[in-house]
């Protein structure tokens, strides 16, 4: 009876998300035209400028603190050995499916980067809530929950918005570049003008190989291209160090999340904005309302997206189910030995909640950002909205069999 209960807990915050997507996809139909093309493109527009950097921001300053920064450094580094670990599977999958250069950084995006804030947020609530739960009191459960999940999303945020952002950039800009070198050579006429990606117009065109497909992303100047460098180590050490894009780094939703860390760690900057009886708590309460639409417009533009690949996308079922092994068999079975290895060196701390956050964070489903990323620059939308329809679906089993089975892991290793 209790793993039944569990295996309802943890299919509720999937299922939520199943039907948004799915009400996303009704307003998208022709025949109601409220969420098209152009809705869509605006939403996104506002979702990546404003909720989301209230989204994360809000929650890390409600739930971080100093001491908390200090007890959770391990898991930054978690997440970064998951899209370490999936970026690796997921070029092994590039490898074997040989999928169009255009889809290559979508993949890589879906196989590292899971839905470490969205989901969480909703599931570990409600694991808390749930009666049996192995995690001790509600309260205090859901206390130090949400500030495991919050320091997840924005760290999430980080590397989402510096790592698949570029991949899926350099991804989309290579097609471009290859379509406007094809209409060149059909045509003399100089007058060939295409649409930029949005949040790419004033970017410097990027210089790359094969090798360095996927490499971090830079910005070379046309100077910087004509000079070659005396070895390949100095050219590899002058892209990552000196050629680096920093501005799509600090993406909005990475400035909000430093603003989140720089208001929960120093105390008296939190008692102002923190808190009931805080003099500026109403700029806590207006951040709070504007991060509670991040949630449901992302899966609403998922929703709507979903419709263009219902019509056919073109990508072949061996990229979705790929997709769905690395996510759901090899990287919770990879986070399973190293929670257990840094369990063994001290590494961290033997809180069964927390080491059940860091295990789960190893079995989510791709993030929803990706979507938001493919709509900004309009490549891979129709198999973006394939592969999440697919992912989540199955997650919906997936996450709650995991769940199960670290719930059980925890308690027998602690």
């Amino acid at each position: 009876m209790a793993l039944l209960q569990l295996f309802i807990t943890a299919s509720i915050p999937v299922l939520k998300v199943l039907l948004i997507t799915a009400l996303g996809s009704y307003l998208a139909l022709e025949r109601v035209n409220i969420l098209g093309e152009q809705t869509r493109k605006n939403l996104n527009t506002i979702v990546f400028y404003v909720f989301s950097p209230a989204l994360v921001g809000v929650n890390l300053a409600q739930t971080i603190t100093y001491d908390n920064m200090i007890k959770l450094w391990f898991m930054p580094v978690n997440i970064m050995i998951t899209f370490i670990v999936g970026s690796v599977l997921g070029w092994i999958l590039i490898q074997l499916a040989r999928p169009p250069p255009h889809l290559r950084g979508l993949i890589l995006g879906c196989c590292a980067a899971g839905n470490l804030g969205n989901l969480l947020l909703i599931i570990i609530p409600a694991v808390c809530k749930e009666k049996g739960s192995p995690f001790g009191a509600p309260d205090v459960c859901h206390t130090y929950g949400m500030a495991y999940a919050s320091l997840s999303m924005a760290t999430g945020a980080i590397y989402i918005w510096s790592y698949v952002y570029n991949i899926v950039r350099i991804s989309s800009k290579r097609i471009t570049q290859d379509s406007s070198q094809s209409l060149e050579e059909a045509s003399e006429s100089d007058q060939v003008s295409y649409t930029e990606p949005l949040l790419s117009s004033k970017e410097c065109g990027i210089v790359e190989d094969n090798a360095d497909q996927y490499a971090l992303p830079c910005t070379i100047s046309q100077q910087d291209s004509k000079i070659e460098p005396p070895s390949k180590s100095k050219n590899f050490i002058v892209r990552i160090c000196e050629k680096l894009n920093l501005k799509t780094i600090f993406a909005p939703s990475t400035i909000g999340a430093i603003v989140g860390f720089v208001i929960g760690v120093i105390p008296q900057i939190r008692k102002l904005t923190i808190g009931d009886s805080a003099p500026l708590r109403v700029i806590q309460d207006t951040a709070n309302l504007l991060g509670d639409g991040a949630i449901p417009a992302l899966t609403l533009i998922i929703g709507g997206n979903l419709l263009k690949g219902l019509r056919g996308s073109g990508i072949h079922k061996s990229i979705v189910v790929g997709i769905i092994i690395v996510r759901y068999v090899f990287l919770p079975l990879t986070g399973i030995l190293i929670i257990k290895g840094a369990l063994k060196f001290g590494l961290v701390d033997s809180d069964p909640l927390y080491l059940f956050v860091l295990l789960v964070q190893y079995t989510l489903p791709p993030a929803m950002n990706i979507g938001t990323i493919t709509q900004l620059f309009g490549a891979g939308e129709s198999e973006c909205s394939v592969i999440m329809l697919w992912t989540y679906a199955f997650a919906s089993v997936s996450l709650t069999l995991w769940s199960a089975f670290f719930m059980w892991f925890v308690a027998r290793i602690v």
